[in-house]
């Protein structure tokens, strides 16, 4: 799991443009047009998506035109909460819990819930050695500070792709076949793409829907925000894409 996020850093930008500049650098005695070319577009284009009005941009077009209402021939028989990252609580032995954005999106679901009243299944696998799935430190998360019992954990995927397939089983099960789906807005599209493929029509149910930054001069000032945002865009818009392709494999 650990060499996937890194080999996943070294492809997606910001960090990916550090061995074009490198590399540009490294050319320039043999190469020099070439090398300064390179070394030029990588450092430009790092400063470039360290602006949160670019990272902001580039991360909230993400969000436009999901599907927020549910179709009224389809109306949504559950509700999925997807999970995102686990932290170590203090302590022995190790405790786990739920990460800022995991809550977040539990906090999400249990709204829904009190609104809805539909069941819950909540995703997420094994995310690391010797830690347990994150559906059920969910779970434990759920009960004890919202007093929701979830209906289904799906303990056992890794990827947002896994997520839809396995959680299309369980709901299969059941005859389910339109959901609310509970994650973040930026990440919403690559996961609708996935439920698509396995059968799923998901409505979307985001934590928040980004406002689009809104011009003011310190969004154009160099922060380490713009490059988190810019990161997250480009994952998500390069995910979508690679599920797109994904979907069309009958193997998938």
């Amino acid at each position: 799991m650990s060499l996937n996020v890194f080999a996943t850093a070294l492809v997606v930008p910001p960090l990916a443009l550090l061995p074009l500049t490198i590399g540009g650098l490294a050319l320039r005695r043999r190469f020099p047009r070439a090398g300064n070319a390179a070394a030029w577009a990588g450092a430009l284009s790092l400063l470039l998506l360290s602006l949160p009005a670019v990272g902001g941009t580039l991360r909230t077009a993400l969000e436009i035109g999901l599907p927020l209402r549910p179709s009224a021939g389809d109306p949504p028989g559950a509700i999925v909460i997807l999970s995102a990252e686990l932290e170590r609580a203090a302590g022995r032995p190790p405790r786990y819990q739920p990460g800022p954005l995991t809550l977040e999106r539990l906090r999400a679901g249990a709204l829904l819930y009190r609104r809805t009243h539909l069941p819950i299944l909540l995703s997420g696998g094994i995310m690391g050695t010797r830690r347990p799935p994150l559906a059920a430190v969910m779970a434990r998360v759920l009960e004890q500070d919202y007093a929701i019992r979830p209906r289904w954990l799906e303990q056992r995927s890794r990827s947002t792709w896994q997520n839809a397939r396995d959680s299309a089983r369980i709901l299969a099960r059941h005859s389910i076949r339109s959901i609310y789906l509970v994650t973040h807005a930026w990440h919403m599209r690559r996961a609708l793409i996935a439920f698509r493929h396995f059968g799923i029509t998901a409505t979307a149910a985001p934590v928040r829907l980004d406002p689009f930054p809104r011009g003011v001069p310190a969004e154009f000032a160099p922060r380490l925000k713009g490059w988190v945002e810019s990161y997250d865009a480009f994952h998500e818009w390069i995910g979508c894409l690679y599920y797109l392709l994904r979907a069309h494999d009958p193997f998938a």
